[in-house]
């Protein structure tokens, strides 16, 4: 057997224990650093509300959505439209309100398959 192979993996091994004291060491200093720096940063933030200052529903209530049919700006098939010759999306609120349905003996969805109305 070969003594100076035993010798130098038994130093290679303590260099080895070494450089991971180390390495762990200065990652346990990383974290404490890390840390102190978070409670620093922490005290300089303003406080979090009080429940008292906490925002509150109004007296009448929750806002609530409104739905609505849109009538649709007419544009002509005749040339191209560029962005700026487009309107204001939304137009104005249509005169018949009642939502569009699916027809009766429809699938209700598109490519389904089925033999439809």
């Amino acid at each position: 057997m070969n003594l100076t192979a035993y010798e130098v993996a038994a130093a290679g091994s303590v260099a080895g224990f070494v450089a991971v004291l180390v390495g762990g060491v200065i990652v346990t200093g990383a974290l404490i650093w890390a840390v102190l720096l978070g409670i620093k940063v922490r005290k300089r933030e303003p406080r979090t509300p009080r429940p008292h200052e906490q925002p509150r529903l109004p007296a009448d209530g929750a806002v609530h959505e409104i739905r609505e049919q849109r009538a649709p700006h007419e544009v002509g098939q005749d040339e191209r439209l560029t962005p700026h010759d487009l309107r204001p999306s939304g137009g104005m609120p249509s005169g018949d309100q009642r939502r569009p349905r699916w027809n009766r003996g429809s699938s209700g969805s598109f490519g389904s398959g089925g033999p439809g109305a």
